[in-house]
């Protein structure tokens, strides 16, 4: 009976924190306008940083535990809005000639077999 409410208890945990995520996601609109997601990124980038240090601290005071400060996050240059779904317009762009090249590259084929079987 224990392993069986154990595995329960793991499902809704892990069925949770996927369910804060998608609202987390939904409610940022980290999935919306590049401006809009930017914006969130940028403020995580200030707050995140900050979270983790009191969450060491209170780490720190509930075990006793001493832990090392951690060193502070790398700084990139670069701006999401440059590549905004950059991947999927290749993408679709690639599949919408996809047809067309594969009738081009056939019709190649078909004339090469031709030349040699004469």
């Amino acid at each position: 009976m224990v392993p069986r409410v154990w595995s329960l208890m793991r499902f809704l945990i892990k069925g949770s924190v996927a369910g804060g995520a998608i609202y987390l996601v939904y409610d940022q609109e980290l999935l919306g306008p590049s401006d809009k997601s930017q914006a969130v990124l940028q403020k995580a980038e200030k707050v995140v940083p900050t979270a983790v240090y009191q969450f060491s601290q209170y780490v720190c005071e509930q075990t006793g535990l001493k832990l090392p400060q951690l060193p502070a996050p790398p700084k990139f240059n670069f701006h999401i809005r440059d590549s905004w779904n950059s991947g999927i317009i290749t993408m679709m762009s690639a599949l919408s000639v996809a047809p067309s090249k594969a009738w081009e590259y056939s019709k190649e084929g078909w004339d090469y077999l031709k030349e040699r079987t004469k």
